[in-house]
């Protein structure tokens, strides 16, 4: 058995990284089949192949980690694998000492692109609208993001510079709810567990922890994006508070809650609360929706309830797909 630093190595000495991936898995067959399963649905191949390789490169790190036998410290690393993926190619952002600790054990993987990175006040905007250059730019780049095989994968290579936005479709996939819901329906069931076990949904509960670990259970991770309230330019007309913090929640890419507070941990917590109470129905349902961000309407996917709510949803805090 060869010990895969021996062949990741070679890579740094100019041989094809799938070439060497694929030649590790062959001499370690136990671990092929595994590593496939832990696949999310929504990966492209180039995302996947990338993870994988995080994955493969840190096992030794988590020597309790046993393949096909669930563990903490499998469920740390899958978190890791994760937060590394979402920074590298969706552009998220973490608190730093997570983002040094990713970087560093990622350290010899090789990705063809990185995303362009964006600052909070170049996601909002200071309340102005963004240059249709802008736009073009953003739309291309999540095109390429969104498609799901590699065929597709080449037809958004070719058009990552277009000059026109109006070429490319921006927003979700239309299959994209059906691909998601199969993962909210365990989510759900792994929340209504949860709050059971909690004595009931309430005020006085750590509600993003209850989310944070019922995600995170179902191999999955939440991804906040915080922006000043100051900065957000779609506020109600009749809005004068302008101070604190606003928090969007997303899981697998679906828009789940946002919430407000005096700063990023009380927003935080709002923002858990009110994704946790879309679980009090009977079903939860991953829909396309319409949604503004820098004063235009824009598609996203958001998990809903069964119950009647205003149509209006709050502004996206970052650009969605």
């Amino acid at each position: 058995m060869t010990h895969p630093e021996e062949l990741f190595k070679v890579m740094a000495e100019g041989s094809n990284r799938q070439d060497v991936v694929s030649e590790y898995l062959q001499q370690n067959p136990h671990l092929a089949h595994w590593v496939e399963s832990l696949r999310e649905l929504s990966e492209t191949n180039k995302h996947w192949h990338a993870r994988r390789e995080f994955v493969l490169r840190n096992m030794e790190v988590f020597p309790t980690i046993q393949p096909g036998i669930p563990s903490s410290s499998l469920d740390r690393l899958l978190s890791l694998s994760k937060v590394w993926a979402n920074q590298t190619f969706l552009g998220c952002s973490y608190p730093q000492p997570v983002m040094d600790k990713v970087k560093e054990m990622a350290e010899g993987i090789g990705v063809n692109k990185s995303p362009v990175q964006m600052t909070n006040d170049e996601f909002v905007g200071k309340g102005k609208r963004p240059s249709v250059s802008a736009v073009d730019a953003e739309s291309c780049v999540k095109k390429h993001k969104t498609v799901p095989n590699d065929s597709d994968n080449k037809a958004g290579e070719q058009n990552t510079d277009c000059p026109n936005a109006a070429a490319v479709k921006s927003g979700p996939l239309p299959e994209a709810p059906a691909e998601h819901q199969p993962f909210f329906n365990r989510l759900y069931k792994t929340v209504a567990w949860k709050l059971v076990s909690a004595g009931g949904f309430g005020p006085n509960l750590d509600h993003f922890e209850i989310l944070r670990t019922c995600v995170e259970s179902c191999k999955a991770s939440l991804t906040c994006v915080f922006v000043p309230l100051k900065d957000i330019p779609d506020l109600p007309a009749g809005c004068t508070q302008r101070e604190g913090q606003v928090c969007e929640l997303r899981c697998h890419a679906v828009y789940v809650g946002t919430g407000y507070g005096r700063d990023e941990c009380a927003a935080r917590a709002m923002a858990s609360k009110e994704a946790l109470k879309t679980f009090q129905g009977r079903k939860v349902t991953v829909k396309i929706c319409r949604r503004r961000f820098q004063g235009r309407d824009v598609e996203d996917l958001v998990l809903l309830d069964e119950q009647p709510r205003s149509s209006i949803l709050p502004p996206a805090l970052s650009y969605p797909f």
